[in-house]
This record gives C-alpha cells, structure tokens and sequence, in this order.
C-alpha cells in the first residue's frame, strides 16, 4: 500500500517503524511531508522512506493519507489538500479534531480518528479508533493492521470513546511516569542511590503489570496480597489514601476528558 503521512513528529516516526516492521509497505511506498527539513533528512535516513516539503506532492499517488500533525497546525494542512484525498482513505491521530470535521475540510468522507499513546514509540501502545460510516470493512481492516502494528488496537462504535482514551490512555503514561519519578524520589530520600532507586522501581511496576496480566485478578486483590495487618504497606497505603491520591487520580482523568471534549476545530 502507498501512503503519504502528512507530519513527521514521533508518533509518526514509531508507525512509519511498526508498518515497515510488519511488512504492511515498504520504504519506497511511504513518502511524508513535514516543515522541518531536518526531521524530514532524518526520517528519510533511518527508514528509507520518501520526503517531501509539499503536502500536495506527497499524497499524489497514494491510497492512503496519515495526519499527524499538530492540532495547531491542521488548519493550514486542510487548506493544502482540500480535495485531494477524496476517495483515498485518510486515517488521523490529530487529538481533538472531529471525524465531521476533517471530512468537511478535506472534502473527504473516508475518515478514520484515532487516539494512539506514547507506548507505540515501542511497538507496546493502545489505540483506541472508529471510522466513518462510509469507510469499507477493508479499508477498516487495513486501518486495524496498521494500528495494530503500534501495539494493541481497539475499535469502539462511538466518536465519543476517543475524548475518553485521550484522558485515560492517551494521558496516562504521564500519570504513570510522575508515579514512579515520585517512587525514586522517595527511594534516593531514605537512602538509595537513584541509580539502584530507578532500576528497583522500573522493575516493580514492570513485575506488577505483568502479573496483573498474568493472574488476570482485580488491582485490589493484589493489593491486599502485599499488604499485611499493621504491616509496613498499610502504613504507606495510609498515607497515600489520607492525601486523597485515589480521588486525585479520578479528578485528573476528569479534567483531562473535559479538556479533550473542546475541540479545536468542528466543535459539535
């Protein structure tokens, strides 16, 4: 398949990676454009891949079209190819920009949003993703492949869904990495280097992911596995439940889906 990616940031960098590495195209059927000539020179390099300063020229002769700019930057994008991909599929990972309107700004009803996240940079990230309803089951399968190459994909029926995975999985990496900098923090405070500090608290939240996944039980029946009566954790779970941390984390969920809910152009 032939596809034009119209950007050239890290998210579109880590599926240029997971689409060559599954074999979905090859180097010489992908081409992005993207203003900065450096990150094009270097995409170009490391790849293989095609570049082009035009947006225009860069889907010329592609099936499929890939926004991956910044939010505010797709106005201008639009402007370029209005009318340009009709009849092309064009897949978009633009946050807050509505399936209605890219497909009135592009002239283009084939339009499939999506909420990748920051996992993808390693072939382990989630994305959450819907069509247009005038999108074929094949051009939905070849939507599913390409995000499955970013790690686990998710269909959802609803537009709606994907303000949601922008404040739980889109946003939540950050969520996750302020945890463990606050864990080492604390470690190097009560006597670790932060050397040994990070490596002890990467590998506890890597060991405690995977046996979730593993034993498939509920967070709290874990929980309660570590935690003994009067106990050393019960302890420190004292304390984490006295500063609201669990409310905390639910404020922030909130706040960011409310945030994602405003969008910056086709606001509904």
């Amino acid at each position: 398949m032939k596809i034009a990616f119209i950007g050239g940031g890290v998210m579109a960098e880590a599926m240029i990676k997971g689409i060559l590495g599954r074999g979905l195209a090859r180097p010489q059927d992908i081409v992005v454009s993207d203003i900065s000539e450096k990150r094009r020179s270097l995409l170009g390099q490391v790849y293989g891949v095609g570049t082009a300063s035009d947006n225009r020229r860069a889907v010329e002769g592609s099936e499929i079209v890939i926004l991956a700019v910044k939010p505010q930057n797709l106005d201008e994008v639009l402007k370029d190819l209005s009318g340009l991909t009709r009849g092309r599929l064009v897949l978009s990972i633009i946050a807050r920009a509505s399936i209605a309107a890219l497909s009135r700004g592009l002239g283009n009803d084939l339009v499939v949003r999506a909420m990748p996240n920051v996992g993808a940079q390693v072939g382990e990230g989630v994305t959450v993703w819907t069509a247009s309803s005038p999108v074929s089951q094949p051009q939905k399968e070849t939507a599913r492949a390409i995000w499955g190459a970013l790690g686990r994909e998710i269909y959802v029926e609803q537009e709606k869904y994907l303000d949601m995975a922008t404040a739980v999985s889109g946003s939540g990496p950050a969520y996750i990495f302020l945890v463990i900098e606050a864990l080492i923090d604390a470690a190097v405070h009560i006597g670790w280097s932060r050397e040994m500090a990070r490596e002890l608290v990467v590998q506890t939240v890597l060991s405690s992911v995977r046996l979730m996944q593993e034993t498939g039980k509920h967070p709290a029946e874990l929980r309660n596995m570590v935690t003994s009566p009067a106990g050393t954790t019960t302890e420190g779970l004292l304390q984490l439940e006295k500063g609201g941390v669990r409310a905390l984390f639910v404020q922030a969920v909130i706040a960011a889906y409310e945030k994602s809910k405003i969008f910056i152009i086709g606001a509904e």
